[in-house]
């Protein structure tokens, strides 16, 4: 037996509870790993209160993320007493999560956790972190170097958006930050933000092309058509996150006429290359003295 959230749904209705889970009922995997560490994921809130359909297989044990300690393998690239990292790839959806004692998952699922993060470090950004720095490296793919101009971020009070000014502002980079809690100011350009701009200024129904405010655009619905009208000619605009919907009420505008480059980021079926990548990155260009602050705001 083990501790874990399990969701259930019959016809007593939706719950999600703590309880003991025994370990015969995991699903399938060729890695079981005993879990140190796991974040509560937007999605997992959604999971675990019901407000959103995320879980789509019951019963369900939530959880996106996990790091942990491999305790039986039979996947060639892990062994016993490997600690391993694993973000979304279904799992609190379509296979049990993190948010339990134990997982049994694939091994093509898990990377090695990188050695610049303890694994309390890792799971205090998780996904948010992974997805800030798949965004970060969009960008410089792009060819977007610090003194192309300003970026622009949006939920910047977030946690993609948090760890996204942190890691921009080390690079060099320009941010500007964009937020509906403006009374968290002191705290964005603590991360590094050099301005903190108000949501509402990018809320409101736009032009398709707007008076060009920024060089590289940001992130988040119903925001994302106003920066892609406003980012100046050449700029590239990183999306992910649906925690604003998902209308994009845009022309092809800012497209056409000012070859902007409108990329989405997923992070839930990235290739393992993609995810060693970014998390060997952040092990290098986020100061680790930022993650206790800022996941104690987030939760």
């Amino acid at each position: 037996m083990f501790s874990g959230i399990l969701i259930t749904k019959d016809d007593g209705g939706y719950q999600a509870r703590g309880q003991g889970i025994d370990e015969s009922l995991l699903p399938p995997g060729d890695v079981l790993v005993r879990v140190s560490h796991s974040t509560v994921n937007y999605k997992d809130a959604l999971a675990i209160t019901g407000k959103g359909p995320v879980v789509r297989k019951f019963p369900m044990v939530p959880g996106v993320d996990l790091v942990g300690q491999v305790e039986q393998s039979s996947h060639a690239a892990f062994k016993e007493g490997d600690w391993v990292l694993l973000n979304g790839w279904g799992v609190g959806e379509v296979h049990w999560g993190g948010l339990a004692q134990r997982a049994r998952l694939s091994g093509d699922w898990l990377i090695p956790l990188p050695a610049g993060f303890s694994p309390r470090q890792a799971m205090s950004i998780g996904t948010a972190g992974y997805t800030a720095m798949l965004c970060v490296l969009a960008l410089e793919r792009h060819g977007i170097q610090p003194g192309d101009g300003e970026i622009v971020i949006t939920g910047a009070a977030g946690g993609v958006g948090s760890v996204a000014i942190a890691i921009l502002s080390r690079l060099g980079y320009s941010v500007v930050a964009v937020t509906g809690r403006t009374d968290e100011a002191d705290y964005l350009l603590g991360l590094g933000a050099k301005e903190v701009l108000p949501r509402a200024q990018f809320a409101e129904p736009g032009k398709p092309l707007g008076r060009a405010l920024g060089r590289r655009g940001g992130r988040w619905q119903p925001y994302l058509a106003n920066l892609c009208a406003t980012t100046r000619y050449g700029g590239v605009v990183t999306a992910c996150g649906l925690a604003a919907g998902m209308d994009f009420p845009s022309t092809v505008a800012p497209f056409i006429l000012r070859g902007v480059t409108l990329v989405g980021i997923d992070s839930v079926m990235r290739p393992k290359a993609d995810r060693i990548e970014a998390w060997s990155r952040l092990a290098t260009d986020l100061d680790l003295q930022k993650l206790v602050p800022s996941a104690t705001r987030w939760l």
